[in-house]
């Protein structure tokens, strides 16, 4: 990253650089509610606005597709709803001005009115997470140093959201450059949990999570490098998915040696975040390493039989990443539900120097992650602007000499070899999405869990980073809530490459799952 300027005074970054941080005009019925209309009216337009805004994404597409339902009613109703809910869970942040979402809805209509559409998101209302690049809508990254930087292009996977016909609104908020799951910066501040406003709502993809489960966009993306995509799908009753690596093309500064961060849907059911991974997904001639094919195989219906499906329940890699009371009961239940589907659920999980493995993730995080930021911290100016979280991460990664790396980078493929042969024995791995239920929204992380202390930011976060690991495909799924009534998650984790496998188990989990572990948040009560 270069430390360039422009005649402001401030980064001239590259496009690549900023991007390795990571009807006929028919308007249709407006369903908001203008001056002086009657309160009968108003509550007509109230049902209108959840009618739409409660739909599931692949439905609201054939509506659409159909034109039982105009694109500017769909986009009237998500930006009612986010008028009304977002001030209260600040999730969605750099929101669009309504006449000119409005005016791309009308063109979408116009398009169908021509026999024209662009894809299974025509006419969507869709924010992206504020770590990708969208042309012309300011990209943070969460840090005061990028609070005025406006891309001039689509990142890659972005490209793909607008040529499936997206419209997009605004970003959803995360953290400073991604780092932490739980959704806090000093341009946006905190994003709030869709259960409990006093409560965290994780991160990194914690605005796009609350999003949707606020019912305020109809599917989300989200990227994943500890339990970014998982932990706030967790916390807030939500479906992430951590798909493999090269599964979803994404920018990065260097093609040749990839980060372990990832690009993957978000949804409020298993089909719905199929949909999603359908248009992400595919080969990308800009990112070698990306996986062939498309997003075609995403399409196909998910119904199988997991009748002998052996299921291994792993906890807490037997102490190794330690949780809250309640945390692995709740997950537990989750986990023998598939039992009902025919699976045989046991308690088991890898052996391995789990010490050792932790310190090879750490390792290879700070080089990771520090190197995008490195930029930021040679200059003091903006050094001085960064979390501690982000000068850890740099100053971790520039005590590591290359053999240090060389030798966690072999640690980890040990690792991941091991896990294969445990996905031999067994079908799939079930682990909590988070070793701890939502906490305080002002705290910064868990300082102590189970009466142990976490060493670093993200060491609550073990039995998630473990997985990233491993390179194996999770898909985050509600597990339930505590007695409190605060969520969480589970992990169902397959071999590498084997995400239509997560979706298919996911999606029979999902018919299983009981009411009570179904319940709205309380602020879409009276809907």
């Amino acid at each position: 990253m270069t430390n360039n300027e422009d005649d402001s005074g401030k980064p001239a970054l590259s496009r690549r650089e900023i991007l390795g941080l990571a009807a006929g005009a028919t308007m249709g019925a407006a369903v908001y509610a203008a001056p002086g209309q009657s309160a009968d009216r108003r509550a007509d337009n109230t049902r209108r606005t959840d009618d739409i805004v409660l739909m599931d994404a692949t439905v609201l597409s054939k509506n659409i597709h159909s034109r039982k339902i105009s694109c500017v009613e769909v986009m009237n109703a998500y930006l009612e709803q986010i008028e009304r809910i977002n001030p209260k869970v600040n999730a969605i942040v750099a929101l669009q001005e309504r006449a000119d979402l409005l005016m791309q809805a009308r063109e979408r209509d116009a398009q169908l009115a021509r026999g024209e559409s662009l894809g299974v998101m025509h006419g969507f209302p869709h924010a992206v997470k504020d770590l990708q690049a969208v042309k012309g809508i300011r990209m943070t990254l969460g840090s005061p140093i990028l609070k005025e930087f406006v891309p001039a292009a689509d990142g890659l996977m972005v490209e793909r959201l607008r040529n499936a016909g997206a419209i997009f609104i605004g970003k959803t908020n995360t953290p400073e450059f991604g780092l932490g799951s739980h959704t806090y910066n000093p341009v946006y501040g905190a994003t709030r949990n869709a259960y409990d406003l006093t409560r965290s709502a994780g991160g990194s993809s914690g605005g796009a999570a609350v999003s949707l489960a606020l019912r305020m966009l109809p599917v989300a993306d989200g990227s994943d490098y500890g339990g970014s995509l998982r932990n706030p799908a967790g916390w807030n009753g939500v479906y992430g998915f951590r798909t493999s690596i090269g599964r979803v093309p994404n920018d990065a500064r260097d093609a040749w040696l990839p980060s372990m961060s990832v690009t993957g849907p978000m949804a409020r059911n298993v089909t719905d975040l199929a949909m999603l991974l359908s248009v992400q997904a595919g080969f990308d001639a800009r990112v070698p390493l990306s996986l062939d094919g498309d997003g075609t195989p995403f399409q196909r219906r998910l119904e199988s039989s997991f009748k002998g499906k052996r299921i291994a329940w792993g906890a807490d890699f037997k102490g190794h990443a330690p949780c809250e009371a309640g945390v692995l009961e709740v997950c537990r239940k989750a986990a023998q539900s598939l039992e009902s589907l025919g699976c045989v659920v046991e308690e088991a999980a890898p052996d391995f120097d789990f010490d050792a493995l932790w310190q090879a993730t750490i390792r290879l995080r700070g080089w990771q992650q520090g190197a995008s930021i490195q930029a930021f911290y040679n200059d003091p100016a903006q050094r001085a602007l960064l979390k501690p979280e982000a000068i850890y991460e740099v100053e971790t990664g520039m005590r590591q000499s290359a053999r240090d790396i060389t030798a966690a980078s072999v640690l980890r493929t040990d690792w991941s070899q091991t896990v294969r042969k445990f996905l031999e024995r067994y079908d799939f791995l079930i682990l909590p999405t988070a070793q701890v239920f939502p906490f305080d929204v002002n705290e910064h992380w868990p300082r102590q869990i189970a009466g142990q202390a976490m060493q670093t930011y993200h060491e609550w976060m073990k039995g998630t980073l473990l997985v990233t690991m491993s390179g194996c495909p999770a898909l985050a799924a509600p597990a339930g809530f505590s007695e409190a009534g605060l969520p969480i998650g589970i992990q169902i984790i397959a071999p590498n490459r084997q995400e239509f496998s997560c979706l298919q188990l996911a999606y029979a989990y999902e018919s299983a799952l009981s009411p009570g572990n179904r319940r709205l948040p309380p602020l879409l009560g009276r809907t």
